[in-house]
């Protein structure tokens, strides 16, 4: 485990992560919950910004994929690329959670760098 970050700091990183999760409540959740997040905690520490820009990057990369997946439902293929994608979301959603939570960098594969 790396000490080198407090503990609010890790606390902070992994809720920026997990709060994507808001998505499966509120429309578009998934990107405003990092975002705001995001927003308010930048200032304060260098690890919740690297963090809350990175979930914020994943969460408008996997709601692009999911827009694209959603059109390709008309030709079959989407059902399945939408299954593949939340499982995809998920697992690394947890792991960026689990990392931020120990004190460490994560980088999401796959990942657009809208934010820098």
């Amino acid at each position: 485990m790396n000490h080198l970050y407090g503990k609010e700091e890790r606390m902070w990183a992994m809720i920026v992560h997990l709060s994507a999760l808001i998505g499966f409540i509120i429309p578009l959740g998934n990107v405003l919950g990092p975002l705001i997040i995001w927003l308010i905690k930048k200032e304060t520490s260098p690890f919740v910004d690297t963090h809350g820009k990175e979930a914020l990057n994943f969460s408008i990369t996997v709601t692009i994929y999911a827009a694209i997946s959603y059109l390709l439902v008309i030709v079959f293929v989407g059902a399945l690329l939408l299954i593949a994608l939340f499982l995809f979301w998920a697992v690394f959603l947890i792991m960026a959670a689990v990392k931020a939570n120990e004190g460490n960098e994560f980088r999401y594969p796959l990942t657009f760098r809208l934010i820098k």
